[in-house]
């Protein structure tokens, strides 16, 4: 059982919850916490879209620290409507240059389908407006998602924009050739 998972398990029995817990995380933080000067503007003038899945330790895979990125993660890594959104107001207001995005391998939306709105539908009596955004091969969804990000005509920095699929049981990425 991980660290966080057996202190999960703890704060269940003490009648805590895991918000609790990071709410008494949060005040341990914000007691040595010095402000480090810094603005919105990402140093190294990059956006990363990537998974929302717990297993991506982003800053530690890719070197980063506080204030060298912008990071957007939804699930699947997809780039959505609003993941657009994100980047627009990234690039044009915030000065990133370079988009870098990361999928990865044995991801949830890989055993999704669409009929997940259809059965949300059947349960609450309303379909999501948004797609699941579910796929097959990881691959062609990087590159899916690459497209999406050089053809939006919000985005005024697309030339260098890149896709990775990250190995979840070796920590590495590898880059997809968007012309495959």
């Amino acid at each position: 059982m991980s660290t966080s998972a057996h202190h999960s398990a703890d704060a269940a029995r003490s009648g805590h919850t895991v918000i609790d817990r990071l709410v008494e995380a949060n005040l341990r933080y914000a007691a040595r916490f010095q402000d480090p000067g810094m603005d919105a503007r990402p140093v190294l003038q990059v956006a990363v879209v990537a998974c929302m899945d717990a297993r991506l330790d982003l800053h530690d895979a890719l070197g980063l620290e506080l204030g060298d990125c912008h990071t957007i993660r939804n699930a699947g890594g997809v780039v959505t409507d609003d993941v657009i959104r994100s980047l627009t107001i990234s690039q044009r207001a915030l000065g990133t240059r370079s988009v870098i995005l990361i999928h990865h391998t044995n991801c949830g939306l890989e055993s999704l389908t669409e009929d997940f709105r259809h059965e949300l539908e059947d349960e609450v009596g309303q379909r999501p407006a948004w797609a699941v955004e579910a796929f097959r091969d990881v691959d062609q969804d990087v590159r899916q998602s690459m497209q999406r990000v050089r053809t939006s005509p919000f985005l005024p920095h697309t030339d260098d924009v890149r896709g990775f699929v990250f190995d979840v049981t070796v920590g590495r990425l590898r880059e997809i050739d968007p012309a495959v």
